[in-house]
Formats: structure tokens, sequence, C-alpha cells
């Protein structure tokens, strides 16, 4: 049994964290935190500028520091930014005290989802050959999530009640 009862998403950008993620948090009633949004309240700038005015180091620390203040929270929904699961400290965290969930997407159409996109700044301009190694990179990662979810055939109602269903077995099992 873990610690926290919070249900972490992770995966690549683009993957719907955030959308799944508010819309699980609406239907179970259960407070959500999307840990890029947060950034931008906190920094007051978009990712994407904080990557350009800061560097990208800058924006990892901030983001470890947000990323772990939130985990201490209990029976909350979290929407991990798409690298933030490659940090050893905040992949600790999740992997310990609290309930992970990996949005998997596949590969095609997360390129479609991210090439070019200037809100996204490491897949901004970058080469498909680039975006390949990332995601298969990332994805060696993701896959020590404790439960995974192929969305790539699925509609975002059918994502929310598998994440549901996963939620549920989780409250039932902690229960035993």
């Amino acid at each position: 049994m873990k610690s926290k009862e919070n249900i972490v998403f992770l995966g690549m950008m683009g993957s719907g964290k955030s959308s799944i993620g508010r819309l699980v948090s609406s239907k179970l009633q259960i407070e959500f935190f999307d840990i890029d949004d947060l950034i931008e309240k906190q920094m007051g700038m978009k990712i994407s500028n904080i990557f350009n005015s800061k560097g990208e180091s800058f924006f990892r620390e901030i983001e470890e520091k947000l990323t772990l203040k939130i985990l201490k929270k209990n029976n909350i929904i979290i929407s991990l930014g798409g690298g933030a699961f490659l940090n050893k400290k905040i992949r600790d965290e999740v992997l310990i005290n609290n309930y992970s969930i990996w949005l998997k997407v596949r590969t095609k159409d997360l390129l479609k989802r991210i090439k070019n996109s200037s809100k996204r700044p490491i897949a901004f301009k970058a080469k498909n050959n680039d975006l390949l190694e990332l995601i298969k990179k990332r994805s060696n990662i993701y896959s020590k999530a404790m439960y995974k979810v192929n969305c790539s055939e699925l509609t975002k109602n059918e994502i929310v009640n598998k994440v549901i269903d996963i939620y549920e077995t989780i409250k039932i099992n902690n229960k035993n």
C-alpha cells in the first residue's frame, strides 16, 4: 500500500495528461494540480518563455521543487510535465508513495500533436529523428509507472473511464 492516494499522470507532451487529469478530477471530485500550469503561474510566464529566457536547467529546478511540494499532499490528482518523471527525485517519490499512470500514445500520433508546437519548447522545430529519440528515451522511463493506459485508440471519455476503474481498484485494495 502506498502512503498517499495520489494519482500521478505521466507521459509525453501531447499525451493528454492535463485534459484527462482535469476530467478525472471533475468526475471524482478530487483536487487537480497541473505542474506546468503551476510553474507558469508562479513565474508569471509561459513555459516556452521560461526555457527561452532562463534555460531548461532553471526550469527543471523550479519543476523539481514545486513537484516535490505538491506530491506531499494526499488524495489529489497530478499532471506532471513531460520531462518531470526523468528527474530521479521526482520519479522515486512518485513510484514509492503515489500511484502513477502512464498515458501512452502511439509515436505517430504524438508526432502529429507536438511537431512545431511553440507551446512545447523541446519539440518546437525539432527534427523528426530527434523527437523519435526523445519519445524512445522517455518511454523507457515512463514504463516504470504502476499503470499504463494505451490511449491511441480511445476517446477521452474511454480514457477517463479506464483511469477511474484504476482509481476504484486502488481504493478497494487499500480497504483490504
